[in-house]
């Protein structure tokens, strides 16, 4: 759960123009990171610097408008509020299939499974699904809280500009409760860093079965120059809307936050412009 707004929704905003910029979200980051793309290594560099200057900034944009948490499930009862959100997501679903341009994804593995397709992929749609379901499912037992990506890029830059000298009781986010405990413990401990670095350790082997983990060192300068933008950019964005695709949609969706709904839509939004700018960077969709 989540309250919705202005700093919610500006976040999501410039996560989306992130998004398109650095070429991936937050999970996307690690995994691509982890499979041996240097740029998107850089990217999480940034990542990390973007949430530590957002955890900065916060006590101000907290003080901005807002309509509070709201718990569809509360309001409506669990039952409508969770058919309700299925309802919603199939009319996504059926508007990306007639309007989509990648609208030929199936649904199941064509022409039956086979264990080399689950090495090297791609997973049908269902299966993915399914399996992201029981991992929130999964973090929710071990963790006490839904699935979450980004918390652990700030704490991590954060760790690395206590290391180099700055002073933590500065800062009102830091000071004290929970970011202070989490500070002050190793990295191991905190539950999102090693479900983060799982991520990372999981790409490299899925990329190394595959036979794909081919870094390629010769980067132009303006894509490097859009991966630090946008890695800043989807770290400050993070850190105002709660999270990224996954922390502040797929899990607050899942949880019946209205925040979750709104977070796509400034999201999407964010991604329209951000695509607008990739030429600016010499970017192509493709590598978006």
């Amino acid at each position: 759960m989540a309250p919705v707004s202005v700093s919610m929704a500006f976040g999501a905003l410039i996560f989306g123009i992130g998004m398109q910029l650095a070429g991936g979200c937050g999970s996307g980051t690690l995994f691509t990171a982890g499979g041996g793309n240097l740029r998107m290594a850089l990217v999480l560099v940034f990542f990390c610097a973007g949430g530590l200057w957002a955890s900065l900034d916060l006590h101000w944009w907290r003080g901005l408008p807002g309509i509070g948490e709201m718990s569809l499930g509360d309001r409506l009862g669990w039952g409508p509020a969770i058919l309700l959100q299925l309802a919603a997501l199939g009319l996504i679903y059926l508007g990306l299939r007639l309007f989509g341009a990648d609208n030929k994804r199936p649904l199941w593995w064509a022409g039956g499974f086979k264990w080399q397709r689950l090495l090297r992929g791609p997973w049908p749609l269902l299966f993915g699904a399914g399996l992201l379901a029981l991992l929130n499912w999964a973090t929710l037992l071990v963790a006490g809280h839904p699935w979450s990506i980004t918390w652990a890029f700030t704490l991590w830059g954060a760790k690395v500009a206590a290391a180099l000298g700055w002073d933590p009781a500065t800062s009102v986010f830091w000071a004290g409760g929970f970011p202070r405990a989490a500070l002050a413990r190793p990295v191991l401990e905190d539950v999102t860093s090693v479900m983060d670095i799982g991520i990372v350790c999981g790409a490299f082997m899925a990329a190394s079965l595959a036979g794909k983990v081919m870094p390629k060192t010769r980067i132009p300068l303006p894509s490097l120059l859009a991966a630090a933008i946008g890695g800043l950019l989807l770290g400050y964005g993070a850190r105002l809307a709660y999270g990224c695709n996954i922390g502040a949609f797929f899990s607050g969706v899942a949880s019946t936050s209205l925040h979750g709904w709104a977070w796509i839509v400034a999201a999407i939004v964010g991604n329209v412009i951000g695509v607008r700018l990739q030429p600016l960077f010499g970017l192509h969709k493709a590598e978006a």
